[in-house]
């Protein structure tokens, strides 16, 4: 990354490792502020606002607006209006209306915290911009010294603040980055100059807006490397090497897109240096490929085995659903691929006051309602779950272990939320760790992490694998198959009644309620699944129907809720379920 500072689709990247302010006289003479405030002008130039009109009226050439608001900001942080006035004559016009100024300077601030900012620190060198100074430190100390900027001048022009408030006025994220030529075959020699993400850090709320709210349609396979002979400036891409499940994904990211790259770290583990410095990646997936073109699509690279990806740099694709379900559409093919069938559900162990612990998938499609039953479980199981844990939320797998007996894993160590399932009292772990998308929209999101990454690697025993029935409005709430060839009709239409989580509306159908790698590999699947249903079946595994009512109206909380006090009764027995007595 040669550059210091770069403005870039609302983004704004400090490259720390070559300018580091530590004063605040180095702040205002800055690269980086020097651009910030040229974006400025620009910007009230292009709206024509009150204040363009004001500054226009007194310097009708933009650089030497620019360089004046400079050198007046320069002195304002160690004189008063007055003493300013007294030895630059010329910069009294632009206090002729205090109170102008004094609105200039809070939108200059306001349009700084409307970008998304990062901080960027290559690791190899430390070279006169960062120095010495601890990566978390120096965004803090960043941070205050823009506040301190800030206080300064408003001070020195007489506004006073009577309310202090320390929102985040440095950078939204951070990351330490290094230049590591990776393990990849000769076809993708145009990735090695890529930056690796070494960690990230995240200084919440964290709060991220995109173009688009929903995901539409599938991704389709096609039979050309979408990524082979493909150009990279490296100064504009990094890769997050991620532990999706137990493979091993290189997603290289524009930076125009950094909040769907950054939000990354909340949903899949961030894999060491060690594990994959001399390890060919099982899975790749470019996003944001500027090619002026509208291409989603992944291909089956046989020769080098690994499933590979590409998706366009375009308005459309301005969506962390295409981030997160290309990534696992990518998992789930190689899965296929051997032999193990993905799962599109959530799965939580629930341990019973007794010592008893209980597996149970509950498997649909978006909006099916399967995390919000979970939570319903939380809630009224009190009084006989001693612990119960999310092992994954949306994506798993069903593998053989050496026995032929099934068994099941995850694939995230978050989850991708609708903010409206919240309100239901959908709560993971704490709320300030999470990355929230669009939350004044439909479909808002938060992106959290939720599960420890050996619990989702780890080989879990299945004892309830249920499909989330969202449509049907009956009384029995839960009900068990008989046989595998009729829960398989079921489990293989995957019909749910649409929520608004996608495009689609109304009843709808989708082989497996997978179209994230069985509805491309249907043929391929087909024998799979019928196998394990069968496994399953000989095993003893209870596989049934929860009908959640999730998509009728009017039951969006009790639908849930009944589905939840039904599969309680039936892990513990009871009739009639007891509450915990009230806290004192």
């Amino acid at each position: 990354m040669a550059y210091k500072f770069n403005v870039t689709r609302g983004n704004a990247i400090l490259n720390f490792s070559e300018e580091f302010c530590q004063s605040r006289c180095q702040l205002i003479e800055s690269e980086s502020f020097a651009k910030v405030l040229e974006k400025y002008i620009r910007n009230i130039k292009r709206k024509d606002t009150t204040i363009y009109v004001y500054l226009h009226s007194i310097q009708e050439d933009d650089v030497d607006l620019l360089e004046n608001l400079r050198g007046i900001f320069k002195l304002l942080l160690v004189m008063s209006v007055d003493e300013v006035c007294s030895i630059r004559p010329e910069a009294q016009k632009y206090f002729k209306d205090n109170d102008m100024f004094i609105a200039l300077v809070e939108d200059i601030y306001l349009f700084w915290r409307r970008l998304q900012r990062y901080a960027v620190v290559f690791n190899e060198t430390k070279r006169a911009g960062y120095q010495n100074v601890q990566f978390a430190d120096a965004q803090n100390e960043f941070e205050e010294l823009v506040l301190e900027v800030y206080r300064t001048i408003e001070r020195a022009l007489g506004k006073k603040d009577k309310v202090m408030r320390q929102i985040t006025a440095g950078v939204n994220a951070g990351l330490t980055v290094t230049h590591m030529r990776p393990f990849l075959p000769y076809e993708y020699r145009n990735l090695d100059e890529i930056p690796f993400i070494e960690s990230v850090v995240i200084h919440p709320p964290f709060i991220a807006y995109s173009k688009r709210n929903k995901r539409d349609g599938v991704f389709p396979e096609m039979k050309t490397n979408p990524i082979e002979d493909k150009k990279f400036d490296s100064d504009s891409w990094f890769c997050y090497p991620a532990k999706v499940g137990d493979l091993l994904c290189f997603i290289y990211f524009n930076v125009k897109f950094m909040a769907q790259g950054v939000t990354l770290c909340n949903l899949f583990d961030l894999a060491d240096e060690s594990e994959y410095r001399n390890r060919k990646p099982d899975l790749i997936y470019v996003y944001g490929y500027e090619d002026g073109k509208d291409n989603q699509a992944f291909y089956q690279d046989e020769t080098n085995d690994m499933i590979v990806a590409l998706l366009s740099a375009n308005d459309d694709f301005d969506y962390f659903g295409y981030m997160k379900k290309m990534v696992l559409t990518l998992h789930n093919v190689q899965k296929i691929n051997h032999r193990e069938l993905p799962i599109h559900g959530a799965m939580v162990k629930m341990t019973l006051h007794n010592g008893e612990t209980k597996n149970i998938v509950v498997m649909g499609d978006s909006g099916a309602g399967k995390s919000e039953t979970i939570e319903q479980i939380k809630v009224y199981g009190a009084a006989y779950i001693t612990d119960l844990k999310t092992i994954y939320d949306d994506m798993g797998v069903l593998s053989l272990d050496e026995k032929g007996q099934v068994k099941t894993s995850g694939t995230e160590i978050g989850a991708f939320v609708r903010l409206d399932d919240l309100d239901a009292g959908y709560s993971f772990k704490e709320l300030d760790r999470s990355v929230f998308m669009n939350p004044d929209k439909v479909n808002a999101r938060i992106v959290i992490p939720i599960t420890d990454y050996k619990d989702v690697v780890a080989k879990h025993d299945v004892d309830m694998f249920l499909y989330a029935n969202n449509y049907e409005d009956k009384d029995e709430a839960l009900s068990f198959f008989e046989n595998a060839d009729d829960a398989l009709e079921v489990f293989r239409a995957g019909a749910r009644m649409a929520k608004g989580t996608t495009t689609e509306m109304g009843i709808v159908e989708s082989y497996f309620a997978n179209p994230f790698g069985p509805v491309q590999r249907r043929d391929q699947t087909e024998p799979i699944l019928q196998d394990y249903f069968k496994r399953m079946f000989k095993q003893g595994v209870k596989v049934g129907q929860l009908r959640t009512r999730l998509g009728i109206k009017g039951n969006e909380h009790e639908g849930p809720k009944a589905a939840a006090i039904e599969i309680l009764k039936y892990v513990t027995g009871e009739t009639e379920l007891k509450e915990l007595p009230a806290e004192e």
